[in-house]
Protein backbone atom coordinates (compact mmCIF):
# COMPACT_ATOMS: atom_id res chain seq x y z
CA UNK A 1 0.00 0.00 0.00
CA UNK A 2 3.03 2.24 0.31
CA UNK A 3 2.97 3.26 -3.36
CA UNK A 4 -0.62 4.45 -2.99
CA UNK A 5 0.23 6.47 0.13
CA UNK A 6 3.20 7.99 -1.67
CA UNK A 7 1.00 8.99 -4.62
CA UNK A 8 -1.40 10.67 -2.21
CA UNK A 9 1.48 12.52 -0.54
CA UNK A 10 2.55 13.88 -3.94
CA UNK A 11 -0.85 14.64 -5.48
CA UNK A 12 -1.57 18.19 -6.61
CA UNK A 13 -4.83 20.05 -6.20
CA UNK A 14 -7.03 18.66 -8.95
CA UNK A 15 -9.07 20.85 -11.25
CA UNK A 16 -10.17 18.29 -13.85
CA UNK A 17 -11.43 14.78 -13.16
CA UNK A 18 -8.43 12.46 -13.35
CA UNK A 19 -6.80 9.31 -12.03
CA UNK A 20 -4.23 9.78 -9.28
CA UNK A 21 -3.11 6.17 -8.71
CA UNK A 22 -3.46 3.23 -11.09
CA UNK A 23 -2.51 0.07 -9.26
CA UNK A 24 -4.32 -2.01 -11.88
CA UNK A 25 -1.53 -1.21 -14.33
CA UNK A 26 0.79 -3.61 -12.53
CA UNK A 27 3.59 -1.09 -12.03
CA UNK A 28 3.26 -1.12 -8.24
CA UNK A 29 3.61 -4.68 -6.91
CA UNK A 30 1.23 -5.39 -4.08
CA UNK A 31 -1.06 -2.50 -5.04
CA UNK A 32 -2.79 -4.05 -8.03
CA UNK A 33 -6.17 -3.88 -6.28
CA UNK A 34 -6.11 -0.12 -5.60
CA UNK A 35 -7.19 2.82 -7.76
CA UNK A 36 -7.62 6.45 -6.72
CA UNK A 37 -9.52 8.96 -8.82
CA UNK A 38 -10.52 12.54 -8.23
CA UNK A 39 -13.87 13.82 -9.39
CA UNK A 40 -13.47 17.31 -7.88
CA UNK A 41 -14.32 18.01 -5.16
CA UNK A 42 -14.50 14.28 -4.31
CA UNK A 43 -11.75 11.67 -4.06
CA UNK A 44 -12.86 8.17 -5.03
CA UNK A 45 -10.87 5.18 -3.78
CA UNK A 46 -11.67 1.87 -5.45
CA UNK A 47 -10.48 -1.46 -4.10
CA UNK A 48 -10.85 -4.69 -6.05
CA UNK A 49 -10.58 -6.81 -2.94
CA UNK A 50 -11.85 -6.16 0.60
CA UNK A 51 -9.96 -3.45 2.49
CA UNK A 52 -9.33 -3.63 6.22
CA UNK A 53 -10.38 -0.90 8.61
CA UNK A 54 -6.70 -0.20 9.30
CA UNK A 55 -5.97 0.24 5.58
CA UNK A 56 -8.88 2.61 5.11
CA UNK A 57 -7.88 4.57 8.19
CA UNK A 58 -4.31 4.97 6.90
CA UNK A 59 -5.54 6.08 3.48
CA UNK A 60 -8.04 8.48 5.01
CA UNK A 61 -5.31 9.99 7.19
CA UNK A 62 -3.00 10.39 4.18
CA UNK A 63 -5.75 12.06 2.16
CA UNK A 64 -6.64 14.40 5.02
CA UNK A 65 -3.02 15.38 5.55
CA UNK A 66 -2.43 16.10 1.86
CA UNK A 67 -5.74 17.94 1.48
CA UNK A 68 -4.82 20.30 4.30
CA UNK A 69 -1.61 21.07 2.40
CA UNK A 70 -3.06 21.64 -1.06
CA UNK A 71 -6.52 22.93 -0.12
CA UNK A 72 -6.22 24.58 3.29
CA UNK A 73 -9.58 25.35 4.81
CA UNK A 74 -11.47 23.08 2.40
CA UNK A 75 -13.21 19.97 3.67
CA UNK A 76 -12.03 16.60 2.40
CA UNK A 77 -14.70 14.60 0.60
CA UNK A 78 -13.89 11.00 -0.12
CA UNK A 79 -15.71 7.84 -1.10
CA UNK A 80 -14.62 4.20 -0.96
CA UNK A 81 -15.99 1.61 -3.37
CA UNK A 82 -15.16 -2.06 -2.96
CA UNK A 83 -15.70 -4.32 -5.97
CA UNK A 84 -15.21 -7.95 -5.07
CA UNK A 85 -16.74 -11.30 -5.83
CA UNK A 86 -19.36 -9.80 -8.13
CA UNK A 87 -20.60 -7.32 -5.51
CA UNK A 88 -20.14 -3.57 -5.19
CA UNK A 89 -20.30 -1.65 -1.91
CA UNK A 90 -19.92 2.13 -1.88
CA UNK A 91 -19.47 4.25 1.26
CA UNK A 92 -19.09 7.96 1.86
CA UNK A 93 -16.08 8.07 4.18
CA UNK A 94 -15.87 11.81 4.86
CA UNK A 95 -17.45 15.08 3.79
CA UNK A 96 -20.23 15.27 1.20
CA UNK A 97 -20.85 14.67 -2.50
CA UNK A 98 -22.47 17.57 -4.38
CA UNK A 99 -25.77 17.00 -6.14
CA UNK A 100 -25.71 17.61 -8.99
CA UNK A 101 -22.05 16.63 -9.19
CA UNK A 102 -20.43 18.31 -12.20
CA UNK A 103 -16.77 17.85 -13.16
CA UNK A 104 -14.63 19.29 -15.92
CA UNK A 105 -12.18 17.84 -18.42
CA UNK A 106 -10.55 20.59 -20.39
CA UNK A 107 -13.27 22.65 -22.05
CA UNK A 108 -16.06 20.17 -21.30
CA UNK A 109 -18.21 19.60 -18.23
CA UNK A 110 -20.00 16.40 -17.27
CA UNK A 111 -22.45 15.19 -14.66
CA UNK A 112 -21.15 12.23 -12.64
CA UNK A 113 -22.44 10.01 -9.85
CA UNK A 114 -19.79 8.45 -7.60
CA UNK A 115 -22.11 6.98 -4.97
CA UNK A 116 -23.90 4.48 -7.18
CA UNK A 117 -22.84 1.85 -9.65
CA UNK A 118 -19.43 0.98 -11.06
CA UNK A 119 -19.67 3.40 -13.99
CA UNK A 120 -19.66 6.97 -12.76
CA UNK A 121 -20.71 8.84 -15.90
CA UNK A 122 -17.24 9.54 -17.30
CA UNK A 123 -14.54 6.99 -18.14
CA UNK A 124 -11.30 8.71 -17.16
CA UNK A 125 -9.08 6.32 -19.12
CA UNK A 126 -10.68 7.56 -22.35
CA UNK A 127 -9.45 11.16 -21.87
CA UNK A 128 -6.93 10.87 -24.72
CA UNK A 129 -9.57 9.35 -26.99
CA UNK A 130 -11.76 12.40 -26.35
CA UNK A 131 -8.78 14.67 -26.99
CA UNK A 132 -8.17 12.89 -30.31
CA UNK A 133 -11.82 13.41 -31.33
CA UNK A 134 -11.67 17.09 -30.38
CA UNK A 135 -8.51 17.70 -32.42
CA UNK A 136 -9.68 15.60 -35.36
CA UNK A 137 -13.02 17.38 -35.65
CA UNK A 138 -11.49 20.83 -35.07
CA UNK A 139 -9.24 20.25 -38.08
CA UNK A 140 -12.26 19.24 -40.18
CA UNK A 141 -15.23 21.32 -39.02
CA UNK A 142 -18.66 20.26 -40.20
CA UNK A 143 -18.17 16.51 -39.81
CA UNK A 144 -21.08 14.11 -39.38
CA UNK A 145 -20.38 11.74 -36.46
CA UNK A 146 -21.86 8.42 -35.38
CA UNK A 147 -21.28 7.66 -31.69
CA UNK A 148 -22.13 4.02 -31.00
CA UNK A 149 -22.46 2.71 -27.44
CA UNK A 150 -22.60 6.38 -26.54
CA UNK A 151 -23.20 5.92 -22.79
CA UNK A 152 -23.39 9.53 -21.43
CA UNK A 153 -22.23 10.99 -24.75
CA UNK A 154 -18.90 12.52 -23.74
CA UNK A 155 -17.51 11.93 -27.25
CA UNK A 156 -20.49 13.78 -28.69
CA UNK A 157 -19.98 16.77 -26.42
CA UNK A 158 -16.34 17.25 -27.46
CA UNK A 159 -17.15 16.65 -31.14
CA UNK A 160 -19.84 19.32 -31.15
CA UNK A 161 -17.65 21.73 -29.18
CA UNK A 162 -14.96 21.22 -31.83
CA UNK A 163 -17.31 22.02 -34.72
CA UNK A 164 -19.09 18.82 -35.74
CA UNK A 165 -22.22 19.47 -37.78
CA UNK A 166 -24.20 16.54 -36.44
CA UNK A 167 -23.73 13.66 -33.97
CA UNK A 168 -25.99 10.63 -33.71
CA UNK A 169 -25.68 9.00 -30.26
CA UNK A 170 -26.92 5.44 -29.97
CA UNK A 171 -27.11 3.39 -26.77
CA UNK A 172 -29.52 0.83 -25.36
CA UNK A 173 -29.72 2.63 -22.01
CA UNK A 174 -32.40 5.32 -21.79
CA UNK A 175 -30.88 6.47 -18.49
CA UNK A 176 -27.39 6.91 -19.91
CA UNK A 177 -28.69 8.86 -22.90
CA UNK A 178 -30.82 11.06 -20.60
CA UNK A 179 -27.63 11.95 -18.73
CA UNK A 180 -25.97 12.49 -22.10
CA UNK A 181 -28.68 15.00 -23.03
CA UNK A 182 -28.02 16.81 -19.76
CA UNK A 183 -24.31 16.89 -20.63
CA UNK A 184 -25.10 18.50 -23.97
CA UNK A 185 -27.29 21.12 -22.31
CA UNK A 186 -24.64 21.72 -19.66
CA UNK A 187 -22.11 22.53 -22.40
CA UNK A 188 -24.50 24.49 -24.63
CA UNK A 189 -24.18 22.06 -27.55
CA UNK A 190 -27.65 20.52 -27.68
CA UNK A 191 -28.17 21.66 -31.28
CA UNK A 192 -26.84 19.10 -33.71
CA UNK A 193 -27.11 16.12 -31.35
CA UNK A 194 -29.66 13.33 -31.75
CA UNK A 195 -30.22 10.32 -29.51
CA UNK A 196 -31.44 6.78 -30.21
CA UNK A 197 -32.12 4.40 -27.30
CA UNK A 198 -32.02 1.35 -29.56
CA UNK A 199 -30.36 -2.02 -29.79
CA UNK A 200 -27.78 -1.39 -32.50
CA UNK A 201 -28.02 -4.90 -33.90
CA UNK A 202 -31.72 -4.34 -34.55
CA UNK A 203 -31.24 -0.83 -35.95
CA UNK A 204 -28.67 -1.14 -38.73
CA UNK A 205 -31.18 -0.08 -41.40
CA UNK A 206 -32.00 3.20 -39.66
CA UNK A 207 -28.36 3.91 -38.82
CA UNK A 208 -27.33 3.27 -42.42
CA UNK A 209 -30.07 5.48 -43.83
CA UNK A 210 -28.89 8.36 -41.67
CA UNK A 211 -25.31 7.99 -42.94
CA UNK A 212 -22.75 7.93 -44.28
CA UNK A 213 -20.59 9.36 -41.50
CA UNK A 214 -17.27 11.18 -41.50
CA UNK A 215 -16.36 9.72 -38.12
CA UNK A 216 -17.65 6.54 -36.47
CA UNK A 217 -16.82 5.94 -32.81
CA UNK A 218 -17.10 2.39 -31.48
CA UNK A 219 -16.69 2.16 -27.70
CA UNK A 220 -18.67 -0.93 -26.63
CA UNK A 221 -18.49 -2.70 -23.28
CA UNK A 222 -16.20 -5.71 -23.36
CA UNK A 223 -18.85 -7.87 -21.70
CA UNK A 224 -22.42 -6.91 -20.96
CA UNK A 225 -24.74 -9.90 -20.73
CA UNK A 226 -27.71 -9.60 -23.04
CA UNK A 227 -26.23 -6.61 -24.83
CA UNK A 228 -22.67 -7.01 -26.09
CA UNK A 229 -19.91 -9.58 -25.74
CA UNK A 230 -16.74 -8.45 -27.48
CA UNK A 231 -15.50 -11.93 -28.39
CA UNK A 232 -18.78 -12.65 -30.15
CA UNK A 233 -20.09 -9.29 -31.30
CA UNK A 234 -17.19 -6.96 -32.15
CA UNK A 235 -16.60 -8.59 -35.52
CA UNK A 236 -20.24 -7.86 -36.41
CA UNK A 237 -19.45 -4.16 -35.96
CA UNK A 238 -16.24 -4.22 -37.96
CA UNK A 239 -17.96 -5.87 -40.91
CA UNK A 240 -20.34 -2.89 -41.12
CA UNK A 241 -17.73 -0.12 -40.99
CA UNK A 242 -17.05 0.25 -44.74
CA UNK A 243 -20.74 0.88 -45.41
CA UNK A 244 -21.06 3.41 -42.58
CA UNK A 245 -18.05 5.56 -43.48
CA UNK A 246 -17.99 8.35 -46.04
CA UNK A 247 -14.96 8.54 -48.34
CA UNK A 248 -11.89 9.50 -46.31
CA UNK A 249 -13.95 8.99 -43.14
CA UNK A 250 -12.33 7.80 -39.94
CA UNK A 251 -13.23 5.14 -37.38
CA UNK A 252 -12.17 5.14 -33.73
CA UNK A 253 -12.21 1.57 -32.38
CA UNK A 254 -12.06 1.20 -28.60
CA UNK A 255 -11.65 -1.91 -26.45
CA UNK A 256 -11.10 -2.17 -22.70
CA UNK A 257 -10.55 -5.87 -22.12
CA UNK A 258 -7.20 -6.83 -20.51
CA UNK A 259 -7.44 -10.37 -21.84
CA UNK A 260 -7.71 -9.17 -25.46
CA UNK A 261 -4.73 -7.50 -27.15
CA UNK A 262 -4.68 -5.06 -30.10
CA UNK A 263 -4.65 -7.98 -32.55
CA UNK A 264 -8.19 -8.77 -31.47
CA UNK A 265 -9.18 -5.67 -33.46
CA UNK A 266 -6.48 -5.41 -36.10
CA UNK A 267 -6.62 -9.02 -37.33
CA UNK A 268 -10.36 -9.08 -38.14
CA UNK A 269 -10.09 -5.59 -39.63
CA UNK A 270 -7.69 -6.99 -42.23
CA UNK A 271 -10.24 -9.66 -43.11
CA UNK A 272 -13.57 -7.86 -42.70
CA UNK A 273 -12.68 -4.32 -43.77
CA UNK A 274 -9.42 -4.56 -45.72
CA UNK A 275 -10.06 -1.27 -47.53
CA UNK A 276 -9.73 0.65 -44.27
CA UNK A 277 -6.20 1.81 -43.49
CA UNK A 278 -4.74 1.68 -39.98
CA UNK A 279 -3.53 5.13 -38.91
CA UNK A 280 -2.48 4.97 -35.26
CA UNK A 281 -3.08 3.70 -31.78
CA UNK A 282 -4.02 6.58 -29.50
CA UNK A 283 -1.87 6.68 -26.37
CA UNK A 284 -3.57 6.30 -23.02
CA UNK A 285 -3.30 9.01 -20.33
CA UNK A 286 0.06 8.81 -18.51
CA UNK A 287 -1.80 8.24 -15.25
CA UNK A 288 -3.06 4.95 -16.72
CA UNK A 289 0.42 3.61 -17.50
CA UNK A 290 0.44 -0.18 -17.71
CA UNK A 291 3.21 -2.75 -17.40
CA UNK A 292 1.64 -4.50 -20.40
CA UNK A 293 0.37 -2.21 -23.18
CA UNK A 294 -1.49 -5.17 -24.68
CA UNK A 295 -3.62 -5.39 -21.52
CA UNK A 296 -4.34 -1.66 -21.36
CA UNK A 297 -7.17 0.20 -23.09
CA UNK A 298 -6.93 -0.09 -26.87
CA UNK A 299 -7.97 2.89 -29.04
CA UNK A 300 -7.22 2.38 -32.74
CA UNK A 301 -7.78 4.81 -35.63
CA UNK A 302 -8.66 3.66 -39.18
CA UNK A 303 -9.39 5.65 -42.34
CA UNK A 304 -11.57 4.87 -45.34
CA UNK A 305 -10.16 5.43 -48.83
CA UNK A 306 -10.89 8.74 -50.54
CA UNK A 307 -13.16 8.97 -53.57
Amino acid sequence: MQALLQAIAQMSLPTDAARVFHGRGGLHPGCEHWALDVFPPVCLLTSFQPATDDELAAIGEALSRRWQQIAPGQALNWVHQCRHDGRTETRLMAGTVPEPHVVSEGEARYRVHVLKGQNHGLFLDMAEGRRWVREHVAARPGLKVLNLFAYTCAFSVVALQAGARQVLNLDMSHGALALGQQNHALNGVAAGASFMAHDLFKSWGKVNRMGPYDLVILDPPSYQKGSFVATKDYARLLRRLPDLLAPDGHALLCLNAPELGPDFLSAPMRDLAPELCFIERVANPPTFADASPDRALKVLVYRAPPL
